[in-house]
């Protein structure tokens, strides 16, 4: 498995003969400028949205448009993207799976809100989501912009991911104490990849505080386009 940073929220994962985009963020993105765009969506297969908010929706229909690669979703969003010109796909729900050759993913919750600019104002576009992805005997849960919650301690349970990343910039979500918090309460992952950060000034600028409460976690800082195999 490739995990793929293209800065902030945004993942580009390829595992099992498949390319997944998490919430493929490129015009607008100030960590992907000057950066390779084709390196980051080039080949993808599906494309996977965690949630409304602009910084993980607003590239979305472009990049289906250039790639082709269907949109995944839950049901509001999912059905609001289609309508915007994005490629159909599953616009699903919390608890269901959708599966890809070798690759299956399911929806679980998260905790922070879900909307987007319709006509000038904020329109309702279902719950926040992450995913469990589940390919070739490993398990990565992708918390999406999320806090610390209760519902982990099932997704842990019942998925047993050893692979985690998480929101951890704080402000918008978590922080980076909060994700370690999280981590070591609810999980028992063997790597931890922390997003949604360093992309502003209100953001957290270092994972540093998140692989000191992790001793014996391998915490990767990842670097915009460069690949870290898992």
């Amino acid at each position: 498995m490739k995990i793929i940073w293209m800065g902030h929220g945004s993942f580009r994962i390829e595992t099992g003969g498949e390319v997944l985009l998490i919430d493929p963020w490129i015009d607008g993105n100030p960590m992907m400028e000057g950066k390779d765009a084709e390196a980051a969506i080039g080949s993808a297969t599906q494309i996977l949205v965690t949630h409304g908010h602009f910084d993980h929706t607003s590239d979305i229909v472009n990049v289906s448009e250039r790639t082709g690669a269907p949109v995944h979703a839950i049901f509001e969003l999912g059905h609001a993207l289609q309508a915007m010109g994005a490629k159909e796909g599953h616009a699903f729900n919390m608890g269901g799976s959708i599966t890809f050759g070798e690759v299956k993913v399911t929806m679980v919750p998260a905790s922070h809100s879900s909307s987007m600019k319709v006509d000038g104002a904020a329109a309702y576009m279902g719950q926040e989501a992450g995913f469990v992805i589940q390919s070739g005997g490993q398990v990565l849960y992708f918390s999406g912009d999320t806090c610390p919650m209760a519902d982990m301690a099932w997704i842990a349970d019942y998925f047993k991911p050893t692979i985690g990343i998480l929101s951890a910039g704080g402000y918008y979500t978590m922080d980076m104490e909060m994700a370690a918090y999280a981590a070591k309460t609810y999980f028992d992952f063997k790597t931890v990849i922390p997003c949604h950060y360093r992309t502003f000034d209100a953001l957290e600028q270092s994972a540093d505080k998140l692989a000191a409460g992790l001793p014996g976690v391998r915490v990767i800082e990842p670097q915009v386009l460069e690949a870290i195999e898992v």
